[in-house]
Formats: C-alpha cells, sequence, structure tokens
C-alpha cells in the first residue's frame, strides 16, 4: 500500500447529510422571503416597457410631423409611420424608408391606441396609448392606461 495515497484520502472530507439538509432549508427560507418581494416586478418591468415605447414612437411621430407639416390622421393611424397612408392629410414629403420598422405591440400583445386629435395629451395633438394589462380603456394599478399624457 502507498503511504502518501493514504494519507491523501484520510484528509479528504465529504459533506454529511445534516449539513447538507442545513444548507437546504436555509435557502428555502431565503427564497420565501425574498421571492415575494419581487413578484410584482415583472409587472413594473412591463409598464415601463410600454412608456419606452410610447417615448419612441412619438419620437417617430415628430419626425413624421416635421417632414409632412402634420401628424398622422386617426384613420391613417400608427400603420402611417411603417408605410406611405393614403388619405387626407396627404403627407408631402413622406420619408421612403418609413419612420418605424414595424409596428410595436404593447407588452402584453395588443396594439397601441392612437387618436389625432387627442383629448388627454397637454397639446391635445394627439393621444398614444397602451390599455394596460387588463386590455380594456381606464383601470388602476397595472391596468391603468399607459400615455404621451403622462401619469
Amino acid at each position: 500500500m502507498n503511504p502518501a495515497r493514504n494519507t491523501t484520502l484520510r484528509g479528504q472530507r465529504g459533506f454529511t447529510l445534516i449539513e447538507i439538509m442545513v444548507v437546504v432549508v436555509i435557502i428555502g427560507v431565503l427564497g420565501a422571503i425574498v421571492v415575494p418581494q419581487f413578484m410584482s416586478r415583472p409587472d413594473q418591468a412591463k409598464v415601463t416597457a410600454a412608456r419606452t415605447d410610447i417615448l419612441a414612437i412619438s419620437t417617430s411621430l415628430e419626425m413624421y410631423r416635421l417632414d409632412n407639416f402634420n401628424y398622422p390622421s386617426t384613420q391613417q393611424g400608427l400603420e402611417a409611420l411603417v408605410k406611405r397612408p393614403s388619405g387626407t392629410p396627404v403627407p408631402r414629403n413622406w420619408s421612403p424608408q418609413g419612420y418605424l420598422k414595424g409596428l410595436p405591440v404593447d407588452p402584453w400583445g395588443t396594439p397601441y391606441q392612437y387618436l389625432n386629435p387627442g383629448v388627454n395629451s397637454a397639446d391635445g395633438s394627439y393621444d398614444l396609448y397602451s390599455l394596460g394589462a387588463d386590455g380594456v380603456s381606464g383601470g388602476e394599478g397595472h391596468a391603468a392606461d399607459i400615455g404621451n399624457w403622462g401619469d
């Protein structure tokens, strides 16, 4: 028998079943305390994503207005940012590249709503909004409408 190998085996020690169970219980207790505090974060992240989308679409609408001297009508809708719209007002200098690559949907899978002239925006130019988590106009909390008119 090799004495060097025998010493190495005696120096190695594994975890006992009790030590492993204690660690599992500690992880379980920490999980029970921490996880509920982060459960509302996905809804909050979706609201933030919708606000960011609204800002990006609003920027595209401003570029459209600078090129064409007005915003698209409600009938032309946000589709006017993707392909040249028909109807009035006629876009005089519509960009051949468009203003958006595609029409985004809100984080809940519903198309963003557009209304021109607006009823909620501060300047009355247009309303751009998401219907929120419930997909219905109005609501409170995460189900509230999220629009370019602010909080």
